[in-house]
């Protein structure tokens, strides 16, 4: 059983700060439809207050999350300690799409590094964090970022395919 807090301890935000890897995770609200959970890292995920945390989102195989916002605003986002002592944190919310060209960007993007591949930035508002043991989660050695992305980000643009 995890232990459940209103906001963003500064130990949850150290914890977060050192992971390289989150998940994040939305659902539509019709019964049928796909629940979307993608991995996410490249020092992508900011925790901008007690309360509220963004994404920088990068082009990729589909935008499920962006869809399931408008349509109902619910996020979670998950982040697992594979190194050190185990550790568990999701992060519960309400979260929006902010797009290039929007007076929100401006109030964003600065806290990213913006690349040509960045489709959107994504907030939420977390109103739940809740921690867990994580005993079952395995250790892995951190080696570093792929740059496949940038490599296929521009073949796509190339190609007009995107």
């Amino acid at each position: 059983m995890g232990k459940f807090y209103n906001s963003i301890q500064s130990a949850h935000k150290i914890f977060i700060e050192r992971q390289h890897l989150f998940f994040v995770s939305t659902a539509p609200l019709s019964n049928d439809a796909r629940i979307n959970l993608s991995p996410k890292g490249m020092d992508s995920f900011r925790v901008l207050s007690e309360t509220q945390v963004a994404y920088m989102d990068l082009i990729g195989s589909g935008n499920e999350t962006s869809a399931h916002l408008l349509e109902n605003q619910r996020i979670t986002f998950m982040f697992c300690a594979f190194e050190s002592a185990p550790n568990i944190l999701r992060l519960y919310g309400k979260g929006f799409t902010v797009l290039r060209d929007t007076e929100a960007w401006e109030q964003f993007a600065p806290h990213f590094t913006i690349y040509p591949s960045t489709r959107q930035i994504i907030v939420a508002n977390i109103d739940l964090v809740q921690t867990s043991c994580g005993f079952g989660v395995p250790l892995y050695n951190y080696i570093g970022e792929r740059d496949i992305h940038f490599d296929w980000a521009n073949k796509k643009k190339r190609n007009r395919t995107c």
